[in-house]
C-alpha cells in the first residue's frame, strides 16, 4: 500500500505517455495527486490518464513551444484550481551520429526539447506559483513549519547519467542533459527563498522506448541489459524505480532537499573503470574505437 503523501495536490508530468513519465504519473496519482499528463502524443497521454486512480487530465503539447506550455498549465489550473508539483520529464535522445557528422538541425532539435523545454516548464511553474494567492497554498506542501508552510510547491527535472559524464556519441543529448543540471541549480537558488524546491533525478540505464529508434545500434536499446550488468547492482533499472525517487523529491519527505541531482543508476557513476572491480581491461578499446571512428 502506497502512502498518500500527495493527497490534495496537483502535479504536472511531461512526457507522461510512456516510459518514466508514465510511471511517474502512475506513482504520483497512487499517492493522491491529481495529474496533468502532458505528452506530444495526445493518445498516449490519454491512455495513461485512463489508468490513473486519481482525477487527472491528458493534454497534448509540445514542451519546446511556449504556447503549449502555457496551455497545459492553464488547463490544469482551470480543471483543478492550481498546480503544486511539476515533473519536467519530456525528452528526446536525438542522434548517435559522430561529432563531425552532426548537423545544426540535429543539435538544435534535441536542445529545443530537452533544454528549452525544461526552461519553459520551470519558468511556467514559477509563474504559476507567483499567481497563487497565499490563501490557496496547501498547508505543509513543502515542509512542517514557518516559511515552509507557505511554500508553493516543488519541481523535479529528469536529468540523466549523461548529465554527469561524457560520451563519444549522443553529443546533443549529453549537452542538453548537462544544461538541465544548470537549470536545476539556478531554479533551486531562485526558488529557495520562496519555499519552492527544485531537484533533478538522474536515471542510469532504464530500458524504455526513448532509444527504440536506435535499438540495434551499439549503445541503443537492444544492448541496455548487457551494459547495465557492469554496474554495481548488475542490472538495469525500471521506470517505476525512477518514479519512486521523483515522488520522494516532490513530497514533504524531501522538505530539506533542493538543488540536488539524485542519481538512480545502479551505482554506475560511482564506478572506477581503471580498477578490476570496475571492469579494467575487460573490454577491447580497439574494437570500440574502430566502430566509433570508422577505422578498418
Amino acid at each position: 500500500m502506497i502512502a498518500p503523501r500527495l493527497e490534495g495536490l496537483v502535479a504536472v508530468v511531461t512526457g507522461a505517455g510512456s516510459g518514466i513519465g508514465r510511471a511517474s504519473a502512475q506513482r504520483l496519482s497512487a499517492e493522491g495527486a491529481k495529474v496533468i499528463a502532458v505528452d506530444i502524443d495526445g493518445e498516449a497521454a490519454a491512455r495513461t490518464v485512463a489508468e490513473l486512480p486519481a482525477a487527472s487530465v491528458a493534454v497534448e503539447a509540445d514542451v519546446s513551444q511556449e504556447a503549449d506550455v502555457e496551455r497545459y498549465l492553464q488547463i490544469g489550473i482551470e480543471r483543478f484550481g492550481r498546480v503544486d508539483l511539476h515533473h519536467l520529464n519530456a525528452g528526446i535522445f536525438g542522434t548517435m551520429s559522430a561529432l563531425p557528422d552532426l548537423s545544426v538541425d540535429d543539435f538544435d532539435r534535441v536542445l529545443a526539447v530537452n533544454a528549452r523545454g525544461t526552461f519553459l516548464g520551470m519558468r511556467g511553474a514559477f509563474r504559476a506559483y507567483r499567481s497563487l494567492r497565499s490563501d490557496e497554498r496547501p498547508a505543509g506542501a513543502n515542509g512542517p513549519s514557518g516559511r515552509e508552510r507557505e511554500s508553493t510547491g516543488a519541481v523535479v527535472v529528469t536529468a540523466s547519467i549523461a548529465s554527469l559524464t561524457g560520451s563519444a556519441d549522443l553529443l546533443p543529448y549529453v549537452t542538453s542533459k548537462h544544461a538541465v543540471v544548470g537549470l536545476v541549480r539556478c531554479g533551486a537558488m531562485y526558488g529557495g527563498p520562496l519555499g519552492v524546491r527544485v531537484n533533478g533525478v538522474a536515471p542510469g540505464i532504464v530500458p524504455t522506448d526513448l532509444f527504440a529508434s536506435a535499438a540495434t545500434h551499439t549503445g541503443g536499446k537492444d544492448d541496455m541489459e548487457r551494459r547495465a550488468s557492469t554496474t554495481p547492482l548488475r542490472r538495469a533499472g525500471t521506470p517505476e524505480e525512477i518514479a519512486a525517487v521523483v515522488a520522494f523529491l516532490l513530497s514533504d519527505d524531501a522538505s530539506y532537499v533542493t538543488g540536488q541531482i539524485v542519481s538512480a543508476d545502479g551505482g554506475a557513476t560511482s564506478v572506477n573503470t581503471v580498477r578490476p572491480s570496475g571492469g579494467a581491461g575487460a573490454w577491447s578499446t580497439e574494437a570500440v574505437d574502430r566502430q566509433v571512428y570508422g577505422w578498418t
